[in-house]
């Protein structure tokens, strides 16, 4: 799905050898190197508001280099990092790419940016290495027709060490780290038509420009042309790496056509299962996720959380929030002991908080849950939906931050934070004729005001009920903790779809954060 067509460098094959008696060939010159050409950001934005007044062009696959690369073969290609660009400018970030093939058939050029003029990057088959029987099917010194993306490193966890910092490769997704953190979910440009029942969209970043860092420069500074059936766009990203990794986006859209839906500042996660779910899988780890829950923090520092679910069919939740601050996937569980996960890590896993800078206008915080049986499949989507849908023609501007990192866990709040939420069988337990249709949902506090009061303390359960019938609700303090626990029985009737929405409040103020649940029923 890509982009203008924007010039490649031609794909060029090994010569054959002469028949003998063929007269010998005249050597021709090799082609002069580009020169460079003005770049700008508003450049590039008007490059792309063209574009938008075009017709859409779909990318054709680049030439194969390798035929027939499969998963096992893509694994065996490394980018040599002794061939880095800007590994020997003094730079504090290196540019690495990857191979084009496999699942990356349609490249992406990039260009570097010095002093306000823009040079092509070249990649070849020597910028890479090919392990076991693969090298013998590589072209040596052959040219790459684009490469299907790249990474940045730079000395992120040790001053004497270049780690992966941010990858961008494939469609318009890209993921960070923090210091510490290892990969988990993405981030997207944008998401056109994610989760409505018909084709989604999936616009393509099919062109980047690197800006050369000076010498010990701490951020990265790069853009990216995006190009889909609907809209174009121009986007600027400044990238600070640290205990927190931000990136600040601007993106400027140029529709071709109405959206239907237009998700802005899209992240892209994985959530199979934990206590709450964990009996439908037959796994010896207590949880499994890239993220365990959508949070959205108010500017008056109300704090919102959605524990996310692998449901039994697709599953959209909706937040509509007038004073939003800021909104993302959370990773809150930070212990192994949460995951007994000794190669992935999930306790290393990145948060990450979206701020939108200016006024976005009204619309709705979406999140999007899949059904998967796989850890592979990243089954959560979450977005912005602005209220008023582009138009073709239309121009639009968006800036936010990206926040990567430990967030969601701050503990100097005064308001006690969600640790844990278990669903199970309702009623009594021990008596075996609760009905199917009532649930139990305990929602365990800990921390703020509510930490150092004692369990005579007069506190109130706020609970409120979207279908369904709510038929007991129980606070109590757990013995020798500072936790406390909210205990909901909820009957579900004959309704499809609950959603419950709980806090506890107690001397005239707020004490917790607000928990929000649905509950989707087979």
């Amino acid at each position: 799905m890509a982009a203008v067509a924007f010039a490649r460098p031609a794909l060029t094959q090994e010569a054959a050898a002469p028949e003998p008696g063929a007269p010998e060939a005249v050597a021709q010159p090799a082609p002069a190197p580009a020169e460079p050409q003005p770049f700008s950001f508003d450049w590039l934005d008007a490059r792309m508001a063209e574009a938008a007044r075009s017709d859409y062009r779909a990318p054709a696959d680049a030439a194969e280099v390798i035929a027939d690369l499969d998963y096992d073969d893509y694994r065996k290609i490394q980018f040599n990092p002794d061939r880095a660009r800007w590994r020997d400018d003094g730079a504090l970030f290196r540019v690495h790419a990857f191979h084009p093939g496999w699942l990356y058939k349609q490249t992406v050029a990039i260009h570097e940016v010095i002093d306000g003029t823009q040079t092509p990057m070249s990649f070849s088959t020597e910028d890479f290495l090919y392990y076991d029987d693969l090298a013998d099917r590589v072209p040596k010194g052959q040219d790459l027709p684009g490469v299907a993306g790249f990474r940045l490193n730079t000395p992120l966890n040790r001053a004497d060490k270049f780690d992966e910092l941010v990858a961008f490769v494939g469609a318009s997704y890209f993921r960070a780290l923090a210091r510490g953190s290892s990969y988990g979910l993405s981030a997207r440009g944008l998401a056109i038509n994610t989760g409505l029942g018909g084709e989604e969209e999936f616009p393509r970043f099919s062109e980047f420009w690197l800006e050369r860092p000076a010498d010990g420069q701490e951020t990265a500074v790069l853009y990216a042309a995006l190009d889909s059936p609907s809209c174009t766009g121009a986007y600027r990203f400044v990238i600070r790496p640290g205990a927190e990794t931000v990136i600040d986006v601007t993106a400027r859209l140029h529709f071709r056509r109405d959206v239907e839906q237009l998700g802005v500042a899209a992240l892209t996660s994985m959530f199979l299962f934990d206590e709450k779910n964990g009996d439908a899988f037959d796994d010896y780890r207590p949880q499994v996720h890239d993220s365990n829950a959508l949070m959205v923090v108010r500017q008056d520092g109300d704090v919102l959380w959605r524990p996310l679910n692998n449901p039994p069919r697709l599953a959209s939740s909706y937040l509509t929030e007038p004073n939003l601050k800021s909104f993302g996937l959370i990773q809150r569980d930070r212990s192994f002991d949460d995951y007994q996960d000794a190669g992935a890590h999930y306790q290393d896993r990145p948060s990450v908080l979206i701020e939108p800078r200016g006024d976005w206008g009204p619309g709705a915080i979406r999140l999007v849950e899949i059904p998967s049986d796989l850890e592979g499949n990243d089954n959560i989507v979450s977005f912005w939906v602005p209220s008023d849908k582009p138009k073709a023609g239309e121009t639009r501007e968006y800036a936010y931050r990206l926040r990567w990192g430990v967030l969601g866990t701050d503990r100097e709040g005064d308001r006690a934070w969600i640790v844990n939420t278990l669903v199970g069988r309702g009623g009594t337990s021990g008596v075996s004729d609760t009905k199917a249709s009532v649930r139990k949902f305990v929602i365990d506090f800990a921390g703020g005001l509510m930490a150092g009061l004692p369990e005579d303390a007069v506190l109130e359960p706020v609970v409120t009920i979207a279908r369904g019938k709510i038929q007991h609700i129980a606070l109590s303090k757990i013995e020798d903790t500072n936790k406390w626990r909210l205990v909901i029985d909820v009957n579900g009737g004959n309704e499809r779809l609950v959603e419950l929405v709980a806090h506890v409040a107690g001397f005239g103020r707020k004490l917790t954060e607000t928990w929000i649940y649905q509950w989707v029923r087979e």
